[in-house]
């Protein structure tokens, strides 16, 4: 767990960059003030969670940011800006669709089951499955969806590609932590 907080905390520097981007980026104010609430959500909850966790784990907020990211922190994260910044508006809410989806359909899942009885990780599922970090997630899919349903096959076909790759670096980003993946040189 440690060593998802720290790599996660990576992580959700870069995704802060996505939502700025998505904000920067919106093509009405509605749109742009959801990501800004986004931006601000994962800027200040998420990271103010993650350096909690950290200091239980004698981590300092200097640590925390000298974390080299591992290859796979590495890839998603230049993946997601790259996207961000050079696809359409489309591909930007496809690709960070799945850490938004996947997490909030993580939380309930967990919480569903209980919580259990170390503190970090019962605190970590009832922030993702809050019932206002689900409605986030929600808004996200919807507006996927109005996309997808106004884009061109070429749009929808990127939309695709990018929320497969998305998905596929959310699995590879657990196995890991899981695995506690750093450089090998």
């Amino acid at each position: 767990f440690a060593h998802w907080v720290r790599q996660d905390y990576r992580f959700l520097v870069e995704y802060c960059r996505l939502f700025a981007l998505a904000a920067a980026r919106a093509p009405d104010l509605d749109t742009l003030a959801r990501f800004a609430d986004l931006l601000q959500a994962t800027a200040r909850t998420e990271m103010d969670l993650h350096r909690a966790y950290a200091a239980g784990f004698g981590i300092s907020p200097a640590h925390l940011e000298a974390e080299p990211m591992a290859p796979t922190t590495r890839a998603y994260t230049d993946f997601l800006v790259r996207v961000a910044a050079t696809g359409d508006f489309a591909e930007l809410a496809a690709a960070l669709l799945p850490c938004m989806w996947g997490f909030a359909e993580i939380g309930q899942g967990l919480r569903a089951r209980g919580l259990p009885a170390e503190p970090r990780c019962a605190r970590w599922i009832e922030t993702y499955a809050d019932p206002a970090f689900g409605d986030l997630a929600a808004w996200c899919r919807g507006r996927g969806d109005r996309l997808g349903a106004g884009a061109g096959q070429g749009a929808r076909a990127r939309m695709t590609d990018a929320f497969r790759t998305s998905s596929r670096y959310e699995y590879l980003f657990w196995d890991m932590a899981w695995r506690r993946e750093a450089w090998p040189v």
